[in-house]
């Protein structure tokens, strides 16, 4: 079949990504998130770590690809080309102690990436979180990826309402902003992933992020990510120990990118 020549000098020299764009019939990825392990259930956000172990166990068994958030994101902005077969997204926020004492050598016996999200303010400092020595040796696995949480995980709404514009906009500023710096400068590599603390955005917020040089950020509304999402208010399943996680998996059919 032949073609006009001018259409064939539009496929010649379209942008790299604009093929790539049309190209996104892959399937959803579910992205879950987890605060904190425990031996028992102490709250809403605790999840046994025997339980956790199981989840493990069970994306072993049945096939599923644990992949780093990092190559989730890269494929929705068109720098990579495929995702494996029923790819999952593991990361934790907050940065509670349990991530080192608990989660850290579970993924690091079954071998699979988790991202981080960390509000700096926290780190040796509150009784209950990781030390800048524990973070610096989960990176050093090269399983581990830090990013932020925002600087000591306020939340914006009621922010918004006790301070006036100008001041709100510093403050977010200063949030998002000396997280990101404090962050880098610890770990010596690109923090450029946020996620909303208490899953609080809207679009003035995103421009803020999208500013202050963030690439991605994440919610915590329960569904699985897919091309059409926002990247800067990409979906994450919040875990708790009720979780049913073998329907939650069966609900985010997945297949090999195209």
């Amino acid at each position: 079949m032949k073609y006009p020549i001018f259409i064939l000098i539009l496929f010649l020299i379209q942008p790299a990504g604009a093929a790539l764009a049309q190209n996104t019939e892959y399937s959803v990825v579910p992205v879950l998130l987890y605060h904190r392990l425990g031996l028992s259930v102490t709250d809403a956000m605790t999840v046994r770590t025997a339980v956790f172990a199981a989840q493990l166990a069970y994306l072993k068994s049945h096939d599923y690809t644990v992949i780093p958030l990092r190559h989730l994101t890269d494929y929705l902005a068109g720098k990579t080309t495929q995702l494996p077969a029923r790819a999952v997204v593991i990361c934790a926020d907050d940065g509670h102690e349990s991530v080192y004492t608990a989660l850290f050598p579970l993924i690091r016996r079954y071998h699979v990436p988790v991202t981080l999200f960390i509000y700096p303010s926290a780190i040796s400092n509150a009784s209950y979180a990781l030390t800048w020595q524990q973070l610096h040796e989960m990176q050093d696995s090269g399983l581990v990826d830090i990013q932020s949480h925002s600087y000591w995980h306020p939340n914006f709404k009621k922010e918004k309402v006790r301070l006036g514009k100008d001041a709100y906009e510093k403050f977010v500023r200063v949030q998002l902003v000396q997280s990101k710096s404090v962050l880098e400068k610890q770990f010596g590599k690109p923090v450029d992933m946020l996620a909303w603390p208490f899953g609080i955005y809207d679009d003035e917020l995103i421009r803020a992020a999208s500013a202050a040089g963030y690439v991605a950020a994440f919610t915590i509304e329960r569904r699985a990510v897919s091309h059409t999402d926002n990247v800067m208010a990409l979906p994450r399943f919040l875990m708790t120990d009720q979780v049913q996680f073998e329907k939650l998996l069966a609900a985010s059919p997945s297949k090999a990118s195209p």
